[in-house]
C-alpha cells in the first residue's frame, strides 16, 4: 500500500473498529468509544461481554466484524497486542495501539514484537502509547478525554503533531484560548512505524492545513526527518518545539516513549540550517501559532520578507518595550523617512510623536491606526499596533477601521491590547477580523517575527 494512501486511511477513514470499547465512560474504552458517536463513518465496538454498546452493535471479537475496517483503534492490555494484530492481516489497513505498557516501561522485547507483526501482515500501525487522531472535518476523535473535560478547538487550518498525548491536549486547549481552528491532530506515542516525518508528508498536501505544529521528544531517522521537515516548511508553516533538550530532560524523555532523544545542540543547528522554525518555549509556540493560522497567505515566505517593522502606540511606555523586544528578536525598528515624517505631521496633531515607535498619545482616535499604516505601508514590512484602551478616544470601530485597512495593506499585522476598558470585546472583534491580539508588546514582537522570518 502506497504510504501517503495509508495516512488518508489514518486521517479520512470510513469505518472505525474499537477492540476494547466499553458501556461506561469510567474507562477509557466508553470514552473513546462516546467521541466516536459523532463520527461520519461506521464504527464497530469489540468487547465479548455485550451485544450492544451505546445503541452500536457490539462484536465478540474482531474478525467477527462484517467487513474490513480502515482502521482499528487497540485498548486492551500490551500484553494481548500481539494475538489481536495478529487477527489484522487483511482486515484492517492501519491500526491505532493506544495502549501504554511498552519500550516506555522497558517492555523493548514486546514493542518489539508488534512491529513485527505489522510488518509480517502489511498494515500501518500509529502508537503504541498514543493518543490517536483527531480530524474535525470527519467528525473523527479516538481521544480518550471526555469533551466536557477537553473542549475541541473550531474546525481550522492548524494541524497538531505530537509524541507526547499530554502535550496534545495542552495545545489543543491553548489553540481553542486563542481562537485558532484546527485541521487535524494526531498523537503517535512511541513510533514503531508512522512518526513524524510520515505525517509532515501527508500534511504537505493536505488542503485543509496551512500550519503545523509539531512537538517533538526525539527522532528516529534524522535524514529522514530533516528531509521531511525541510519538504513542508517549503510550503506550509512549520513550528517545532523541541523537548529533552538538557541531561534530565533527555531522560525524561526515554522514560516516556522509550526513544533516545539525542544532543540538542546538534538537532538546534540542524534545523537552524534549513531554515526550520523553532519554538523556544510553549508560549512562543502558542503565540507563533495564531499568528501564522491567521495570515496563511502571507507565511512561509522565507527569505521575501523583510524585517522592518512599524510601531503605533497610544502609549509611549509600551512602545518602548515593543522596540526594547524587537531589537532582542532581530527586527529591526527603522526610523521614518524625511518625507514622511513631513507629512504625517501635516496629518496629525503637533503633539504626537511622529517617530517610531509613533506615539498617538491618550488623544488618539481610532482612525488614526489606519492613516499612519496606509501612509507607511511601502516603508515597513510588519505592522505591530498597540491601543491601551483605558482612553476615549479607542473604540469598537477600531477592528472595522483595521479589517478594511488590512485589504490595503496585505502585510502582517498583530495587536497588543491591554487588559481594561473594552479589552475584550475588542480583542474578539478584531480576532473575527483575523487579527491577532496579544496581551503583552513582548509577546505580540514574538508573534509578529514568526510572520516575518
Amino acid at each position: 500500500m502506497d504510504k501517503q494512501a495509508s495516512l488518508d486511511f489514518l486521517f479520512k477513514p470510513k469505518s472505525v473498529a474499537l477492540i476494547g470499547a466499553a458501556h461506561t465512560e469510567e474507562k477509557l474504552g466508553g470514552v473513546i468509544l462516546k467521541n466516536l458517536l459523532r463520527f461520519k463513518g461506521r464504527v464497530y465496538p469489540v468487547n465479548p461481554k455485550y451485544n450492544e454498546l451505546m445503541g452500536l452493535k457490539a462484536y465478540p471479537d474482531f474478525k467477527d466484524i462484517p467487513e474490513p475496517v480502515d482502521i482499528s483503534l487497540i485498548m486492551r492490555p500490551a500484553s494481548e497486542v500481539p494475538e489481536i494484530l495478529k487477527e489484522h492481516k487483511g482486515r484492517a489497513r492501519c491500526a491505532v495501539i493506544m495502549s501504554s505498557g511498552f519500550a516506555e516501561i522497558g517492555e523493548s522485547a514486546l514493542q518489539e514484537e508488534i512491529k513485527r507483526i505489522g510488518k509480517e501482515i502489511g498494515i500501518r500501525i500509529l502508537g503504541p502509547n498514543c493518543m490517536g487522531v483527531y480530524n474535525p472535518y470527519q467528525r473523527l476523535d479516538t481521544f480518550f478525554l471526555p469533551y466536557e473535560r477537553l473542549k475541541r478547538p473550531k474546525k481550522g487550518n492548524v494541524a497538531v503533531v505530537s509524541q507526547s498525548g499530554a502535550i496534545l491536549s495542552c495545545l489543543m486547549g491553548a489553540l481553542e484560548i486563542s481562537n485558532a481552528g484546527i485541521s487535524k491532530a494526531v498523537g503517535y506515542g512511541n513510533a514503531i512505524d508512522i512518526d513524524e516525518s510520515d505525517i509532515y508528508e501527508y500534511l504537505t498536501d493536505d488542503r485543509k492545513t496551512d500550519v503545523v505544529v509539531s512537538y517533538i521528544e526525539s527522532v528516529g531517522d534524522g535524514r529522514k526527518f530533516i528531509d521531511k521537515a525541510k519538504m513542508l516548511s517549503e510550503k506550509k508553516s512549520l513550528l517545532i518545539l523541541k523537548a529533552g533538550k538538557g541531561e534530565s530532560g533527555q531522560a525524561a524523555a526515554f522514560s516516556h516513549t522509550g526513544r533516545l532523544a539525542g544532543k540538542y545542540e546538534v538537532f538546534h543547528s540542524i534545523l537552524k540550517q534549513f531554515k526550520i522554525q523553532e519554538a523556544e518555549d510553549f508560549d512562543v509556540l502558542m503565540d507563533a501559532t495564531k499568528a501564522l493560522s491567521f495570515h496563511p497567505r502571507i507565511s512561509p515566505l522565507a527569505g521575501k520578507v523583510g524585517k522592518r517593522v512599524l510601531v503605533i502606540t497610544n502609549g509611549g511606555g509600551s512602545g518602548v518595550l515593543a522596540a526594547d523586544e524587537c531589537m532582542r528578536q532581530g527586527l529591526e525598528v527603522a526610523g521614518l523617512p524625511e518625507d514622511k515624517i513631513n507629512k504625517l505631521k501635516q496629518m496629525f496633531p503637533h503633539f504626537y510623536g511622529v517617530n517610531n515607535p509613533l506615539d498617538l498619545t491618550a488623544q488618539v482616535k481610532d482612525e488614526d491606526y489606519a492613516l499612519a499604516c496606509h501612509e507607511l505601508k511601502e516603508q515597513y514590512d510588519g505592522f505591530l499596533l498597540i491601543a491601551l484602551p483605558n482612553v476615549q478616544g479607542i473604540t469598537e470601530k477600531l477592528a472595522v477601521i483595521m479589517k478594511n485597512c488590512m485589504v490595503g495593506i496585505n502585510k502582517p499585522m498583530v495587536f497588543h491590547i491591554a487588559h481594561g476598558g473594552i479589552s475584550k470585546k475588542l480583542t474578539s472583534l478584531l480576532e473575527k477580523a483575523k487579527i491577532p491580539v496579544y496581551p503583552s508588546p513582548e509577546r505580540a514582537v514574538r508573534a509578529l517575527k514568526a510572520l516575518l522570518v
